[in-house]
């Protein structure tokens, strides 16, 4: 079996962490795992530049010649059998096929507009979807919709995302010196719904020595500069930026929390599991399925319950070790590389072998 993962960026992101996940967790189990990145190399492709099987090709525009050429080259070097393309790299991987490319095409949708399913561009999907082998998706919902809107005839499963767990224990100290870090993976996006968690922080501190600490990726767009200027505003309020590995910082933390008006999977609130946090976030996407009952789950665009179920763990905090150990155990079993793999594996079998 020789697979390729083919990823636009590789800038911090859900969507980008799983192609890194799936590169390295079956290079682990002796497959011939490639990775591609077209467009944009980002932060975590400037680390892994020098690795023999991760190749960037300088895509320029939509339909950029001389990187279709190097794509096909590298599959032909390769013999890849399978290009399991994420997000919106499925279109240029179904150019490579009409461009005479033999391989199955595995699309995997990452879609974090879940709960807006209604508004998603469909057309050229649904016209090309035919050059797709099989999809997954990363909820039941973009499953349904997959099935319904593109009249997909072919496999699609729903897989969740993993995470790998880390053994080294590294610990990074987050800034400031209140009683209670809250911490958020969320890149500068409007459906993270930062104002939301912001106004929510207002609340927490007129009550508790908090602070807050934000992760993920500035666009430098309207909505990223408005929240940076809310960020400043107040005390006790510390955006990093995207970093690398965010790991080492949840370790710090003492509460995990998602304020998005949408999600698909979200990779985040896994990571927070993993790394033994307690957990409040919104219930959205494939988040309720997530966490069971092992977290405290809020509806969106509400800063006032927001704030109410972090003031609940902050003044419970033996039911907040319980159940950050029991969301610690259902991550580990649900969402670790063993557990997704074997099911990944065995889908992309039968689209090979069809």
């Amino acid at each position: 079996m020789k697979i390729l993962q083919l990823i636009d960026t590789l800038n911090p992101g859900g969507a980008e962490k799983m192609a890194l996940n799936y590169w390295k967790a079956l290079k682990d189990r002796s497959v011939s795992s490639v990775l591609l990145v077209t467009r944009e190399k980002g932060l975590w492709g400037e680390e892994i530049h020098d690795t023999p099987d991760f190749y960037f090709l300088k895509k320029r525009n939509t339909l950029d010649l001389k990187a279709l050429w190097r794509l096909k080259k590298i599959i032909k070097k390769y013999e890849i059998g399978i290009v399991h393309a994420h997000g919106t790299s499925w279109f240029f991987a179904v150019l490579c096929k009409l461009s005479g490319s033999n391989f199955k095409l595995i699309w995997h949708d990452h879609y974090g507009n879940s709960e807006f399913l209604q508004n998603r561009p469909l057309k050229a999907l649904k016209f090309f979807s035919g050059y797709i082998d099989g999809i997954i998706s990363v909820n039941n919902a973009l499953k349904h919709w997959a099935k319904e809107k593109l009249n997909f005839k072919k496999e699609i499963i729903f897989l969740p995302n993993f995470v790998t767990e880390e053994k080294t224990g590294i610990i990074k100290y987050l800034k400031g010196e209140s009683d209670f870090k809250l911490i958020t993976v969320a890149n500068l996006r409007p459906q993270k719904d930062h104002l939301n968690l912001l106004k929510a922080f207002d609340l927490l501190q007129k009550e508790f020595p908090v602070s807050l600490h934000l992760f993920g990726r500035d666009y430098c767009d309207a909505y990223s500069e408005r929240l940076k200027l809310e960020f400043d505003k107040r005390k006790e309020v510390y955006y990093y930026g995207e970093v690398s590995n965010v790991i080492p910082y949840l370790r710090d933390a003492d509460i995990g929390v998602l304020s998005s008006e949408s999600e698909g999977l979200p990779l985040a609130l896994i990571e927070y599991g993993m790394a033994g946090l307690p957990v409040v976030c919104t219930d959205v996407g494939e988040c309720r399925e997530v966490v069971n009952v092992n977290a405290r789950l809020v509806k969106p665009r509400d800063p006032n319950t927001l704030a109410k179920a972090i003031n609940f763990y902050l003044l419970n905090p033996e039911e907040m070790k319980n159940d950050s150990k029991a969301l610690q155990k259902g991550i580990n079993e649900l969402y670790s590389e063993e557990a997704v793999l074997e099911k990944y594996l065995n889908f992309v079998s039968k689209i090979e072998k069809r």
